[in-house]
């Protein structure tokens, strides 16, 4: 069935190409992205470019998920023009790399101002539609680096990542007798393909970043990101990321997987997940909350109902 998709932080990266791949696969997808009149406009015209020559109902829209009246501004067009929304997809967030002690207090809170609050701002613009419709899908992208490996210099990003799954999968139950399901597709360390690296954020504190590069952990960087190159196979392709969450998507209804990891370095995470997510799931039947591990399907519900009436 066809969807109206919001997909955040859609400029480049993941956000791009699973905006691509979920137009292609027949919905009509919102890339959404911040600054489209000025830094983002080539970007924009790059999104418009390939929606006709491919034949595809892909768009854009204004979203700065730093800023509530932008978020709420591109829900409600998104809502005005076909009268719903059915999938969001909270993309949009940002990496660093350094050591974790040169980066400043208020860094991290930026970090986590898009990475975390970010999500909520748009939570909070289209999950008041989504509670109406009585049915939608919330999938977040999330990242290994939470539960997996964990290599050295990028504990804010890693910290941030870790918050947001947290969100998600608290917002999970809080939403499944609403008719709203949640997925959680979790990426590896992409080394290729992406620009996640190149553009990666770095520490505020030169002088700490001289330190370090001076100490016992001269040339640390390098190893630390030719370990995780030489983890990553020859065949490794971003491209896989965007076909789980078209996969995601198009499932259906009810029957979602909570959880997909596209990880080809196997940093560990998916280990970790099983047995988290098993835990969690115990534990909420045995508080007597297990059917807040499916969606309720309100829509049948409401035509039973009515068909009864």
């Amino acid at each position: 069935m066809k969807q109206v998709i919001l997909v955040t932080g859609a400029s480049s990266g993941f956000g791009a190409l699973s905006a691509r791949a979920l137009a292609h696969a027949g919905h009509t997808v919102y890339a959404s992205m911040r600054e489209t009149a000025g830094r983002n406009a080539p970007q924009v015209k790059a999104v418009d470019d390939y929606a006709r020559d491919h034949d595809v109902d892909l768009r854009t829209v204004e979203l700065d998920v730093q800023s509530h009246a932008s978020a709420d501004a591109a829900v409600a067009r998104i809502v005005a023009a076909h009268g719903r929304i059915d999938v969001v997809v909270h993309n949009a967030g940002h990496m660093v790399f350094g050591p974790a002690e040169a980066f400043t207090p208020e860094q991290y809170a930026q970090l986590f101002d898009v990475n975390v609050l970010g999500t909520q701002r748009v939570n909070r613009a289209a999950l008041p539609h989504l509670r109406r419709q009585g049915r939608g899908l919330v999938l977040w992208v999330g990242s290994s680096s939470h539960r997996g490996g964990t290599p050295p210099y990028l504990a804010p990003y890693f910290a941030a990542k870790a918050a947001m799954d947290a969100l998600a999968v608290s917002y999970a139950g809080e939403l499944a007798r609403w008719g709203i399901e949640t997925s959680i597709v979790v990426p590896g360390a992409f080394t290729k393909g992406t620009n996640h690296f190149a553009h990666s954020g770095t520490p505020a504190d030169a002088a700490r970043v001289a330190e370090y590069d001076a100490g016992p952990t001269a040339g640390f960087s390098d190893e630390i990101l030719a370990g995780l190159a030489a983890c990553e196979p020859a065949d490794a392709d971003v491209a896989t990321v965007a076909a789980a969450m078209v996969d995601v998507v198009d499932h259906p209804f009810g029957r979602r997987p909570f959880r997909v990891h596209v990880d080809p370095s196997q940093d560990g995470c998916e280990v970790v997940s099983v047995v988290a997510d098993r835990i969690r799931a115990e534990f909420l039947r045995r508080i007597g909350l297990g059917d807040l591990l499916a969606p309720r399907d309100n829509v049948c519900l409401r035509a039973e109902v009515s068909h009864v009436a």
